[in-house]
């Protein structure tokens, strides 16, 4: 068996979505479909997969370097012990060849999107979810049949009120989630004490998590600190910048609740460092790596395990990126949850056109692979570039 043919295409996500930081009116993301010598029910099987979101398409470095290793490389080389699937840790390093280290995100990124691709492929031609996949080689076997879903939500609109604000957090409830996260930093301080005070006023029971984006300086960080303290938040994410270590310990003696970040460190090696130097506490803390954009799920697998040594639960571990990569990533390793983004980034945010919500939990599907099948819209991309 064989990798015959690997595909990138660049989309436009075309939104107007804006967090603290930036609006997405020019990202892209790249979709890739990595095509096998392998006939199921008639057609050869394609794994697929995109590069999350937040980071823009990097189809040039994939092309240049990455594909072109897998498809020169033997065959043989990039197949299981059994023969009979391929094997992403093989494939993994036949990518890395010839690449120096440090500097990660210039290449982190298109290789674990290749790399996810690979494994829904994998998980496809064993005729399983992915997530099971996962299950058997990461975790002790156990698939749960749902797993906890949180919204990731609040961003700023062009011309947004606080009711339109409320009226969005009222529909996540209504769909079933039990937790919503909402963006900060995008407005003066108090303004956004505002708007926090304006959606717990109607949360009910349900939780609420907010999320700077990276925007503050130690000034405005420590602020937003102090200021954020008396909601009882789920936690505060990404306050300032990811490698700002110092400033983040900081941050931690400031604030007592629980803080969350790790979406924009792409090693393991950042990773650990982040967890040892950052101030974070392994018992209320949580750690948001996207593994799509960090050189995919086998290298997460090395991540997950190292912290793991350092003290961290899996509950602790929440993967970046509301799509179905991610879900089948948290279930499949036992993870805390998993991130939603209904109704935003088009055909790329979201879940399985038929996947339920209730009680805060998501229902997994039991179609094989990473379950791209059951989203249309996304699907009918995904379809195309592989025809």
């Amino acid at each position: 068996m064989r990798i015959v043919d690997i595909r990138e295409r660049a989309i436009p996500l075309k939104s107007d979505l804006k967090n603290s930081s930036f609006d997405f009116s020019e990202m892209t993301t790249s979709v890739v479909a990595v095509i096998t010598d392998v006939v199921r029910g008639g057609r050869p099987v394609a794994g697929f997969a995109f590069n999350s979101t937040g980071r823009y398409a990097c189809g040039a470095q994939m092309r240049e370097r990455f594909i072109p290793r897998i498809l020169r490389a033997d065959p043989k080389s990039l197949v299981d012990a059994s023969g009979d699937n391929l094997d992403p840790e093989k494939i993994l390093a036949a990518m890395r060849q010839r690449e120096k280290i440090g500097g990660d995100a210039e290449r982190s990124i298109g290789i674990g999107t290749i790399e996810v691709a690979v494994w829904d492929a994998v998980a496809k031609i064993a005729g399983k979810p992915l997530h099971r996949v996962l299950a058997e080689r990461y975790g002790d076997g156990t698939v749960p049949d749902k797993m906890f879903c949180y919204v990731g939500g609040g961003w700023y609109w062009p011309g947004q009120t606080i009711r339109d604000l409320q009226d969005e957090m009222r529909r996540h409830l209504d769909a079933g989630y039990t937790m919503v996260k909402m963006k900060v930093g995008g407005a003066p301080l108090a303004e956004d004490c505002r708007r926090i005070e304006a959606v717990k006023s109607m949360l009910g029971d349900a939780s609420l998590a907010v999320d700077a984006n990276g925007k503050f300086d130690r000034a405005e960080s420590l602020a937003y600190a102090k200021a954020l303290a008396p909601f009882g938040l789920r936690w505060f994410e990404e306050p300032c910048h990811p490698l700002d270590f110092a400033l983040y310990a900081e941050i931690a003696a400031a604030y007592a609740g629980p803080l969350a970040a790790g979406e924009n460190l792409y090693s393991t090696e950042d990773v650990r460092n982040f967890a040892r130097f950052g101030g974070l506490r392994a018992d209320r803390d949580i750690i948001q790596v996207d593994p799509p954009q960090a050189y995919g799920i086998a290298q997460y697998a090395r991540t997950v395990a190292m912290l793991e040594a350092e003290g961290w639960s899996r509950a602790a571990l929440f993967p970046h990126g509301g799509n179905q990569m991610s879900l089948a990533i948290a279930a499949g390793f036992g993870l805390g949850g998993a991130e939603s983004y209904p109704g935003v980034f088009g055909a790329f945010g979201g879940f399985a056109d038929d996947a339920k919500v209730a009680g805060g939990a998501i229902t997994l599907s039991d179609r094989p692979g990473i379950g791209f099948e059951g989203q249309a819209a996304l699907y009918g991309i995904m379809k195309e570039l592989a025809a």
